[in-house]
């Protein structure tokens, strides 16, 4: 009797409710469970008025009021990376370890960052959304790609070494983007530094900002003082500030106070530029950039838009699987974001950086970052040495191929031209990013041999100009002459000389010189200074080209032998110039195993072993002695090698070798005109 009355009330009550009462009737009569009606109506209402409370609240924590999104950028060394750890600490965020914004296993090694990173953090009702940059100019691209997404810049400045070439070059980006700099005058608790020292820091920056053509707003920026490895920041020069304000408070209320809140309407449909992209085994590309305009959900229908010259075209459709934002250091998985706000969504396998991402009726692309040109290229090919696949899986040429291709997705600054076969020409912004380039690929396991780099010149007017770079150099007195004598054969012009401040004995030059002078010369430089000299170098522009280059290096000791290399040999080498070989490995014919005192090439044979006879020697194997050899790392190599020499890179090795193997071969096309 009571089955059919509780049909018979369901049916009445179905016309009045949502279809999710509907399933929960037909749910609990399947499986023969008396439901009774008033509790089933009650979970529905509550079921049908969620999505409203959902879609109702986000206005209040989405407003656009609230953010902050600022990039911290800076010359190389001058504690951006430390600063912002400081920033997550006072802002109650874990760190691991110090320096927790480098990721990457070669950043944390070399004490360089080289991707720029976004994390945000919670201040005073506020939510700040920090962007961590690198210094070096090789990664420049990664300055301009996040500058778009931000209102506001921490200008880091050294305050015992000034502003430097590249602390120009990202001031000059920042500036071009009407953001306002805070200049943070780093460092001031080393003695050397005094508040005279940092008012002269301070009119030095303000040239800087007037020669890069400042307005008048951004000329009136506001300077603090701080020491970052101590973790605090004051408004006014101190070098011991109170126990109570050894904190990180006053920058962060400065940020809050003088960076506007990004401007975005939040009733406009969603859409976003692309300006980071990575790659995850779980949930395929991750897509981070800032919101223009709109809200966006989780299960929202968007599609990817690309601006190509005949218009706007669509690149792929999907939904929103995941939206995520990087709190302190770890990511957090939110359910919608609003104009303004940084953050990183998955669900799309096509679109990349400088791409726009937006709701489905929205067919108009945003405007992309303009990227700096390139400024030195190598080709990458198959490895083709008598040692190749000894140590690495990835051999062939496709697979190179289709790793350069992947680079150059998530790194804009890089250009991958496909060559002759199975070569690819890379292009970048100097040796030491294809240098991380190099050394990432060796580490996954590939094997490839790489050309020397090559600068990429211009043609104007039927005139032929090259790349010029910016150069700070600061060395003892001492060894200024050599410097001046080596840069000289580089064609290099100086352009200022003087004392450094509050250092004595220490002299400061800035010259201008040809990209391709400088390829190689930092090894030359660090062991010139005996390791006490510190350079910097930034792109200044396209110029005159200023004819060959003068001496640069010696010839080079080249094997023609194949087999394992004896100390018996090498003993009678040593005298012919500097080893780059140890006893014990592996060499074969046209490998380059030292180098010669003189400016020819030598053909040696280093795997020479000692005849053995019936007669009792008095000295024995053991007794040789030679001197330790000058181990190759990636970067020096990069820089050594020759425009008819190749770099041998492999998993376990790094070795130099001539373009032609064959010593006939090789003798031929040296009669050959060079290019």
């Amino acid at each position: 009797m009571a089955g059919p009355l509780i049909r018979t009330l369901l049916s009445s009550a179905r016309k009045s409710v949502s279809p999710c009462s509907s399933f929960l009737s037909k749910h609990y009569l399947s499986s023969g469970v008396a439901l009774f009606l008033p509790r089933c109506t009650a979970i529905t209402r509550a079921f049908s008025a969620a999505p409203a409370t959902a879609a109702a609240a986000p206005n209040s924590s989405l407003d656009p009021s609230r953010l902050r999104n600022v990039a911290v950028i800076a010359h190389v060394d001058h504690g951006k990376t430390t600063l912002m750890d400081r920033l997550l600490r006072q802002c109650g965020a874990d760190i691991p370890h110090e320096r927790a914004m480098d990721s990457i296993s070669l950043e944390r090694e070399r004490g360089i960052t080289i991707a720029s990173k976004v994390t945000s953090i919670s201040w005073k009702e506020n939510e700040l959304n920090m962007v961590d940059t690198p210094g070096h100019a090789d990664f420049g691209g990664e300055v301009e790609r996040v500058v778009g997404m931000v209102e506001g810049a921490i200008l880091v400045v050294d305050a015992g070494e000034g502003p430097l070439a590249q602390t120009k070059f990202v001031l000059a980006k920042a500036l071009k983007y009407g953001l306002r700099p805070i200049l943070l005058l780093n460092k001031v608790d080393r003695p050397a530094v005094s508040e005279e020292r940092c008012n002269e820091v301070e009119s030095l920056v303000f040239d800087l900002f007037a020669n890069l053509g400042a307005t008048e707003e951004q000329l009136d920026f506001p300077v603090l003082y701080a020491s970052a490895k101590e973790g605090w920041a004051s408004s006014t020069f101190t070098k011991d500030p109170p126990a109570n304000a050894k904190n990180m408070s006053q920058l962060l209320d400065a940020i809050v106070a003088h960076v506007p809140s990004p401007k975005g309407n939040l009733d406009a449909p969603f859409q976003m530029l692309v300006s980071m992209m990575e790659k995850d085994f779980y949930l395929g590309r991750i897509l981070t950039g800032r919101v223009a305009s709109g809200v966006i959900h989780v299960g929202d229908r968007i599609h990817g838009l690309r601006s190509t010259d005949s218009g706007v075209v669509k690149i792929e459709e999907g939904k929103v699987l995941k939206l995520m934002k990087k709190k302190g250091t770890n990511m957090v998985l939110i359910d919608s974001a609003g104009a303004g706000d940084i953050v990183s969504m998955a669900g799309m396998t096509s679109p990349s950086i400088g791409h726009t991402v937006a709701n489905v009726e929205v067919m108009n692309a945003l405007p992309t970052v303009e990227l700096d040109p390139p400024t030195i290229s190598m080709t990458f090919g198959v490895n083709d040495s008598p040692l190749a696949g000894r140590d690495g899986t990835h051999l062939t040429g496709g697979k190179i191929g289709d790793r350069l291709m992947a680079e150059a997705e998530t790194n804009l600054a890089i250009n991958v031209i496909p060559g002759l076969s199975e070569s690819y020409e890379v292009q970048g912004r100097g040796e030491l990013q294809l240098g991380i380039l190099i050394e990432n690929m060796r580490r996954e396991g590939f094997e490839l041999s790489v050309s020397p780099p090559k600068v990429m010149y211009k043609t104007e007017k039927g005139e032929k100009l090259e790349p010029i770079e910016e150069v700070t150099i600061e060395v003892n007195e001492e060894h200024v002459g050599l410097i001046m004598e080596a840069l000289s054969h580089r064609r290099a012009e100086v352009v200022d000389m003087g004392p450094v401040p509050g250092h004595v004995g220490r002299t400061r030059l800035s010259l201008t010189s040809p990209s391709r002078g400088l390829v190689g010369y930092r090894s030359v430089f660090s062991s010139d200074t005996r390791g006490t000299g510190f350079m910097h170098r930034a792109f200044l522009n396209y110029a005159k080209h200023r004819g060959p280059l003068g001496n640069v290096r010696k010839g080079v000791l080249v094997s023609m032998g194949y087999g394992t290399i004896t100390a018996h040999a090498l003993m009678s080498l040593e005298a012919r110039g500097t080893l780059f070989v140890t006893p014990g490995m592996e060499t074969y014919d046209g490998m380059i195993v030292g180098e010669h005192s003189r400016d020819t090439d030598l053909d040696v044979n280093p795997v020479r072993t000692k005849e053995l006879t019936n007669v009792r020697a008095a000295c024995k194997d053991e007794n040789v002695r030679l001197s330790p050899p000058r181990l190759m790392t990636l970067e020096e190599a990069i820089g050594y090698v020759a425009s008819d020499e190749f770099i041998e890179v492999t998993p376990k090795a790094i070795r130099l070798r001539k373009r032609y193997l064959d010593v006939n071969k090789r003798k031929a096309m040296s009669k050959k005109p060079k290019e």
